[in-house]
């Protein structure tokens, strides 16, 4: 064991405390697979991260470094808030991406390219596979989080790495007021987002749409604020014309947080999805 340069950073918030922390081990190398999982399991946090050097393909391709994510139980091939904590990270450690003002991360998902704009971050929404949920399942979730039938406007299944089942919710106060069983949602094993859009909401000042992400299966009932959820409900909602091409996602107001997630299709189709961050605690780890 060794002392490990570490930092917890908050993402999707410019204010320590109101986002989403993410424990980041910036030299990972000499690190086994036990080691990681027993780090990331011993932070209690939703995502640990260690960097490491591009592998010689990733490399070979443009990646910067390699990311390896782990949730209390297991690794994740991608997820959106360590992306953006450790990619802010890798920069304060005096980091420069080999194209300059876009940092290209590698990660079991693939490679993921991060854009560097002033104070904000967002990485490009990886590619989405959707499609419609058995119809068993929407009832048995329902039940979990105490909707009635008339309250889901839609659903889909959406898979970027993380396996989500998105709903669409009529209200804002449908939104707020659930109060899911975190032990059945674990028992169905299925991880759920759900949202509401308010079209009326526009420019960047104030959030359009309201998010919360239940992940019971992965060892953590609510998340707080949560990038790959939101890249894949983008990517849906905006394909299916029933979200704009921009917007601002509110999340983690049931759980005390504030973060906003900012959400922008490109002219070429590509969703982005950024906010700020903000170390919080920086030093040394002994693993």
């Amino acid at each position: 064991m060794r002392q490990r340069h570490f930092k917890q950073i908050d993402v999707f918030s410019h204010q320590p405390g109101f986002g989403n922390p993410v424990a980041v081990v910036l030299d990972a190398q000499g690190l086994s697979d036990s080691d990681m999982r027993r780090f990331a399991a011993w932070t209690n946090l939703s995502e640990t991260t260690f960097l490491l050097p591009p592998t010689e393909a990733g490399h070979t391709a443009g990646a910067d470094y390699r990311l390896r994510i782990f949730s209390p139980r297991g690794e994740l091939p991608f997820a959106g808030h360590p992306t953006l904590g450790t990619c802010r990270a890798w920069l304060q450690q005096g980091n420069t991406p080999r194209v300059p003002g876009l940092v290209v991360q590698e990660s079991a998902q693939g490679l993921v390219q991060i854009e560097h704009r002033g104070e904000m971050l967002a990485f490009a929404a990886p590619p989405l596979k959707r499609s419609q949920p058995s119809p068993a399942l929407v009832p048995l979730i329902a039940s979990a989080l105490g909707l009635r039938p008339p309250q889901i406007r839609d659903a889909q299944l959406l898979d970027n790495g993380p396996v989500w089942l998105g709903l669409l919710l009529d209200s804002a106060e449908t939104v707020l007021s659930l109060a899911p069983d975190h032990a059945r949602l674990k028992d169905l094993g299925q991880d759920v987002g759900v949202i509401h859009l308010n079209p009326d909401v526009q420019g960047s000042q104030h959030p359009a749409a309201i998010v919360r992400a239940f992940a019971a299966p992965m060892g953590n009932p609510e998340d707080p604020v949560t990038g790959s959820l939101n890249a894949s409900l983008a990517q849906w909602l905006i394909s299916e014309g029933l979200a704009p091409s921009g917007y601002v996602v509110a999340q983690g107001e049931c759980l005390g947080r504030a973060g906003r997630v900012h959400i922008r299709q490109d002219m070429h189709g590509q969703v982005w999805v950024g906010g700020h961050t903000v170390t919080c605690i920086e030093g040394t780890a002994l693993l």
